[in-house]
């Protein structure tokens, strides 16, 4: 096919041979044709806008009207509620053709003196309704996202899409308008205050999934093979991409590029080669040296989205390293799981989160994981290291300072659950360790207080042997003392006889010279 033309990124025309009508495209009709508000939040580039364009012209085709809303024509930055609501109900007047029956900037003024949102309340009810009675009216509020970037909230604007629904039980003009919301946010993103009203409860999810086999089948008629074996090229394609619409319509393109000689003539590729020389091209010009092939950009946009809040990155990591390992990922909601699936780099399958395709699992393998990690993480070795030992190495766990700046750096951020597991673990270790220290130190200031005590009972000893052998000395020295005057006394004593015997003689020789 000649005029068959692949698209790679931006919204596809209604009339575009390489739309794929996918289950989301019945299920959207069908929805807003009962009055259903439908809302299609995904992650990027899977083919929403698209979606909404060839929806909105299939209800144009039987004769309703429709409008649409881009709110990042609207704009985030530098914006007052009051221009952004006024810019809401600019683009209902220009896409309801309004221009030259309603003066929008003299209706808003005469409105000064009520809420912005109720301004845009009677706008749609005393403008639009009334300009169009008795027809259907459909609004296709496109890029919603955009609203998490303004300074302000609108939940209010969420809150009248549920008064519009509500007030078709009161006054039946309003089963006569039909919103449908598309972006790339979950509801709960988008209501910043969790006591507003929300439509989302009454509303009705759109799923946009990759391309089937069978939805496919329009992209096979543009692959221009020669040869009677396009569905095999085809599903071969799906293999890589499953089906996400962005990396199929290119792969497709690659493919038509690169099957043409340089004078644009078919090339061959030979029945039962197809899986060799896809994977061939795969490779070569999607996967090797992907950041600088990355045109438009696409890889890049899921890598930066990953990575874009420090807070989150290192558990979205960790969780989707998990998944790459083989290990089973339960999905629960929470607020990571949520980054993930909107960052389209993996799915809700059975229960579990899963890689979304082969491209993504390739370009975005452990490696690349190892790498992102080990410039957030300040302990990626050590954490590695204690993985692969199933957690029981116990030397690859932190310590000390080193235990301190981990916990510094985790301080305030969303980690994986091993993340936490390493840091309690290490922390458990550190605690102990530092018990253990502190056991031993106390031990050796009870073995140094020993020692001191049995030194001072050594010198004790000493002492009462010097004492001893004192008193020993005085004794022998009191004795000697003792007995030595004991002898004088004796001595004296028996001199004092002989000097009592000398003058009892003398007295007698006296007395007998007398006579």
């Amino acid at each position: 096919m000649n005029n068959y033309r692949y698209q790679v990124g931006g919204t596809l025309t209604s009339d575009s041979p390489s739309y794929v009508e996918r289950k989301a495209d019945v299920e959207l009709y069908h929805a807003l044709k009962q009055g259903d508000f439908c809302y299609i939040l995904s992650c990027r580039q899977m083919g929403k806008s698209s979606l909404m364009v060839k929806t909105k012209h299939r209800l144009q085709q039987e004769g309703f009207r429709c409008a649409t809303v881009d709110m990042t024509n609207i704009g985030c930055d530098n914006i007052t509620p009051e221009q952004w609501y006024k810019g809401v109900a600019g683009d209902l007047w220009l896409g309801f053709q309004l221009l030259g029956k309603v003066n929008l900037k003299t209706w808003w003024q005469e409105k000064k003196d009520i809420s912005l949102v109720q301004k845009l309340s009677h706008f749609i009810s005393q403008v639009l309704l009334a300009q169009f009675p008795n027809e259907r009216l459909f609004i296709f509020i496109d890029e919603i996202d955009s609203i998490l970037n303004l300074d302000f909230p609108v939940d209010d604007f969420f809150s009248l899409i549920r008064f519009c629904y509500n007030q078709r039980a009161i006054n039946p003009e309003y089963n006569r308008i039909t919103f449908a919301i598309f972006g790339v946010a979950t509801p709960s993103d988008l209501i910043l205050y969790r006591n507003h009203t929300t439509p989302f409860n009454i509303g009705k999810a759109i799923e946009v999934n990759g391309f089937t086999f069978e939805e496919a089948q329009p992209l096979a008629l543009g692959l221009n093979i020669q040869g009677n074996h396009a569905q095999k090229v085809l599903q071969e394609i799906l293999s890589w991409t499953q089906g996400q619409p962005f990396l199929t319509q290119k792969l497709c393109r690659l493919l038509v590029n690169l099957s043409k000689d340089d004078l644009g003539r078919k090339l061959k590729i030979p029945p039962g080669t197809e899986e060799f020389w896809i994977e061939n091209v795969v490779r070569s010009h999607i996967i090797e040296k992907w950041e600088s092939q990355d045109e438009p950009e696409h890889l890049r946009t899921i890598r930066d989205r990953i990575l874009r809040n420090e807070q989150f990155a290192a558990r979205l990591l960790g969780i989707y390293q998990q998944i790459l390992q083989g290990i089973k990922v339960p999905v629960d909601d929470s607020r990571e799981q949520v980054e993930l699936l909107l960052s389209g780099l993996v799915i809700k399958k059975q229960g579990f989160l899963k890689i979304k395709n082969r491209i993504y699992e390739e370009v975005f393998n452990l490696e690349w994981v190892g790498k992102k990690l080990a410039n957030l993480r300040p302990y990626y070795e050590s954490f590695n290291a204690w993985v692969a030992s199933k957690q029981e190495d116990e030397s690859r766990l932190l310590r000390g300072q080193a235990l301190i700046d981990a916990q510094t750096w985790a301080n305030g951020k969303s980690l994986s659950n091993l993340d936490y597991r390493f840091l309690a673990a290490s922390e458990e270790l550190d605690r102990r360790e530092m018990q253990q220290a502190l056991e031993a130190e106390r031990a050796k200031e009870v073995e140094a207080r020993l020692a001191e005590e049995q030194k001072r009972l050594a010198q004790q000893r000493r002492s009462s042997r010097i004492v001893a052998l004192l008193l020993l000395g005085m004794t022998i020295k009191l004795a000697i003392s003792i007995v030595w005057g004991m002898s004088l006394l004796q001595k004296i004593d028996a001199l004092q006889s002989r000097l009592r015997c000398n003058q009892i003689e003398h007295q007698g020789s006296v007395k007998t010279i007398c006579n």
